[in-house]
């Protein structure tokens, strides 16, 4: 039996988030912040934003958590994966969706959904930091470059390097390589993205590709990312407006239809 609210809560190695939905689905408040050393404080701190803009107590809506630290989740609430979260919230947002690439801070995950919005079947990348957000915040330190400029520094080179390797550690050191060799800080960045994309697009061949291909996480922002990804699985992408929020958004549809 539905109900008339829904509190998606999505706790990842990087970034916690949350979600208030009405009963059409609308988002009434949202927020996202660093998860930093407690998880439980980031729960706190979410909760307490989307509560304080939308001027709701929380206390009897019910919660639906997901992520890695689903468990750390105070209030009462149900725990579902994030497999099954970030489907139902893509399916919310674009039902003509069929894979889903959702690349975070410490992992990355293709997901195949099916018409009802339920996965079908899904690879998960959480043994190496390769292809995920920590792949990228590495190589940016080693160009010294933050973050944020990293993927439009790739997007200015004419001539990508080749980095063989998709194994972090590995690929640090073939950066330092190519530094020494006089290649491009845009040229290595290029190459850097494109050997990640590499590992994505091998997931994706594992879960039978399908289109039309949506992108979140944190690295659906990076440009060079979604350039070379797009042009190695050979199709246009869809990146919902705020690409981190979807696992949060399926938590709270789970939550306001009272489905497992």
């Amino acid at each position: 039996m539905g109900t008339d609210l829904g509190i998606g809560i999505d706790v990842g190695s990087t970034t916690t988030k949350a979600v208030l939905i009405d009963s059409s689905g609308a988002i009434l408040a949202k927020s996202l912040m660093q998860t930093g050393a407690s998880a439980v404080q980031a729960v706190d701190k979410v909760l307490g934003e989307i509560s304080s803009m939308s001027g709701i107590n929380l206390e009897n809506i019910p919660a639906v958590s997901t992520g890695y630290g689903r468990a750390r989740v105070e209030l009462p609430h149900r725990t579902v994966t994030e497999i099954t979260c970030h489907s139902v919230g893509v399916h919310r947002l674009n039902p003509d969706i069929r894979l889903l690439i959702d690349v975070g801070g410490q992992d990355a995950k293709v997901i195949r959904i099916g018409p009802s919005g339920r996965p079908d079947d899904f690879e998960l990348n959480d043994k190496c930091s390769a292809g995920t957000g920590r792949f990228l915040e590495v190589m940016a330190r080693v160009l010294e470059v933050s973050i944020d400029e990293l993927g439009l520094l790739a997007l200015k080179s004419t001539s990508p390097s080749s980095i063989s390797s998709t194994c972090t550690v590995f690929a640090e050191s073939e950066v330092i390589g190519r530094i020494g060799a006089g290649d491009s800080p845009a040229d290595i960045a290029a190459g850097l993205h494109a050997s990640m994309t590499s590992k994505i697009v091998a997931l994706s061949k594992r879960v039978s590709f399908a289109e039309p291909v949506c992108v979140t996480g944190g690295v659906a922002l990076n440009p060079a990312f979604r350039h070379y990804l797009s042009k190695q699985l050979g199709t246009e992408l869809w990146i919902p407006d705020i690409p981190q929020l979807t696992g949060a958004l399926g938590a709270a549809v789970i939550a306001l239809q009272g489905l497992g």
